[in-house]
């Protein structure tokens, strides 16, 4: 199984349906609350560059934004 953490925030619309769609596919993942954990934001900047959510990191792989098909690709879906 992949090891996959979401950076997210609570109102983040796309951090909700990338959370759904791997929820839907019985993926586990950590989920990080970019707005509340501060060590959190600096990691995903530091691994992304981002600044933006979701920021999705399965294996050490970096997709930004929910990409379905990237996700997929990754999970040998």
């Amino acid at each position: 199984m992949p090891s996959i953490k979401i950076y997210t925030t609570p109102t983040c619309p796309y951090c909700i349906r990338v959370k759904d769609y791997l929820k839907e596919k019985n993926v586990s993942f950590e989920s990080v609350d970019v707005s509340s954990d501060e060590a959190g934001l600096q990691e995903m900047i530091k691994v992304s560059g981002q600044m933006g959510v979701p920021v999705v990191k399965i294996d050490g792989d970096i997709i930004v934004g929910f990409d379905k098909a990237r996700i997929d690709e990754k999970l040998g879906c």
